[in-house]
């Protein structure tokens, strides 16, 4: 069976690794691959050899980093397909799909190569008689990104980059379910002349991320995953001085409002929940229905989700793939089930879906469940899977209400023709990221990503400005250059004029 090993130093490495972990094809639920789990030990080699590599990689020239960027991106865009088909065949998304992701983390990779304009300072002249103030930023040292398996090549690319371009030397330890297209990321890396020790990605687990955690060499560790975990990293990360964004879960919601248009707003509701088969912390899994609009809404929704074609990701036909592990459906389908105990109507049933061909595939179809209360466990957890819950209210301020009282706050909607009810919603909302008509409000990649509530610990969003920000540090400083034959003047007080 193939092996999946570590990256370290520029090649591959086994490291002292013993234990592994099989990685599974989704489609037919059979192994496919074992990845190494790294010990503690191997996790010092990679922030050592990190270490090292930021002696010089920090000091290279703006020029250089952005070269090695430039030609870094052109390799992702060459190798595209082959990237997509990768992330298919581990996380089961289909082709399209994963494209998609690609593409999306690519515009991280466009907006590092920007760099030089976003890392200049700035410059008071004159700020007192002969004295000058200015300022710059510099990399922290090595950092870490610890990333999910939902987006195995997007969400690193909100992390790497951007650390790498600003002269930081960087870990990656990807999710253990889908850790291949990380491989092939170092590969590319190094053939776009990225100095060996720059960029380094160790497979494994909770010791593995424990040690990154831990290591006294690690300046800032950025995570995105579930909340608990979410609180977990921080804590523990802070607690070693680091610093650190931790980005969690996610309830996102979607109002509709009765002025909306109905075949509109179902069309993206459908694609926003039952893409990526529902594993995507933006993915909406609340559609809050205001006044009338409920029935209608409802039907349009639940025919459009019927028609979703399920499949293995890698079929051109399919428009939905599995889920990650036979662990991820059994969960899904007990939430189901939870709901319709608790009083729910399962109006579209994705549960018992068979494949032909693939019958031992991690497969649950699309699932609409309505008269969703807030009390319920299917609104109340994190599903993360192809469930969309269907909730009524009276009123946009109804609406708004409830998603505030809702512990996360990552992304949200609101489908509208009416543009007072968007500035309401979009002023009233304590959520992070808004969409007005837009289901899943992902910024562009020079704006940052991140929630708010229990969707974000720290106090850095990814990607974007307070990206830059939080993987460099500023350095004022304060200088005169008096005439050598001058009298020094020396005060006890500070210069003020």
């Amino acid at each position: 069976m193939r092996k999946i090993s570590h990256w370290i130093g520029g090649k591959p490495s086994n490291g002292s690794s013993e234990r592994t972990s099989t990685v599974y094809d989704p489609a037919t639920g059979q192994p496919q691959a074992e990845v190494l789990l790294a010990t503690p030990g191997d996790v010092e080699d990679a922030v050592a050899t990190a270490g090292a590599a930021f002696e010089s990689w920090s000091q290279s020239s703006l020029s250089a980093r952005t070269k090695i960027m430039f030609a870094f991106r052109q390799l992702v865009v060459e190798r595209m397909d082959e990237l997509a088909e990768v992330i298919s065949a581990e996380h089961g998304k289909v082709v399209s799909d994963a494209r998609g992701e690609v593409q999306r983390g690519l515009e991280v990779v466009e907006f590092a190569c920007g760099l030089p304009s976003l890392l200049k300072g700035e410059y008071s002249d004159q700020a007192s008689t002969g004295v000058d103030v200015f300022s710059f930023r510099e990399p922290l040292g090595v950092v870490a990104g610890i990333t999910p398996f939902n987006f195995p090549i997007m969400v690193p690319m909100w992390m790497h980059p951007v650390a790498i371009a600003c002269g930081n030397t960087f870990i990656l330890k990807p999710s253990e379910r889908d850790p291949s297209v990380s491989q092939l990321i170092a590969e590319l890396y190094a053939e776009a002349g990225l100095p060996d020790g720059v960029f380094n990605v160790v497979n494994g687990d909770k010791d593995a991320v424990d040690a990154l955690l831990d290591s006294r060499g690690v300046a800032a560790v950025s995570f995105v995953g579930s909340t608990p975990i979410a609180r977990y990293i921080h804590e523990r990360g802070t607690a070693q001085g680091k610093r650190v964004q931790a980005l969690g879960g996610a309830k996102n919601h979607a109002i509709v409002m009765p002025d909306a248009n109905v075949d509109f707003a179902s069309d993206h509701l459908v694609a926003a929940a039952f893409g990526s088969a529902g594993e995507r912390c933006m993915a909406i899994s609340a559609a809050v229905a205001v006044g009338g609009v409920a029935d209608e809404l409802l039907a349009a929704v639940a025919e459009k989700a019927r028609a979703i074609q399920v499949g293995p990701g890698r079929d051109a036909a399919s428009e939905m793939g599995p889920v990650i592990t036979a662990a991820a459906r059994d969960r899904i389908v007990s939430l189901i089930g939870s709901g319709e105990q608790q009083g729910a109507d399962v109006t579209v049933d994705g549960r018992g879906l068979v494949v032909p061909g693939h019958e031992e595939g991690f497969f649950v179809g699309p699932t609409v469940l309505d008269q969703v209360t807030t009390d319920m466990d299917a609104y109340r957890e994190e599903i993360f899977g192809p469930v969309l819950s269907v909730l009524r209210t009276s009123s946009v301020d109804d609406a708004i209400d409830m998603i505030n009282s809702n512990p996360y706050g990552n992304g949200t909607a609101i489908f509208t023709s009416s543009g007072e009810h968007a500035r309401r919603f979009q002023r009233g909302v304590n959520v992070g990221m808004i969409g007005i008509n837009v289901p899943i409000p992902v910024p562009m990649a020079y704006y940052s990503f991140g929630g708010w509530k229990d969707s974000l610990f720290g106090d850095k969003h990814v990607h974007g400005p307070e990206g830059v920000s939080f993987y460099t540090r500023a350095k004022v400083v304060t200088s005169r250059w008096p005439h050598v034959e001058a009298p020094s003047g020396a005060s006890y007080a500070f210069p003020n004029a």
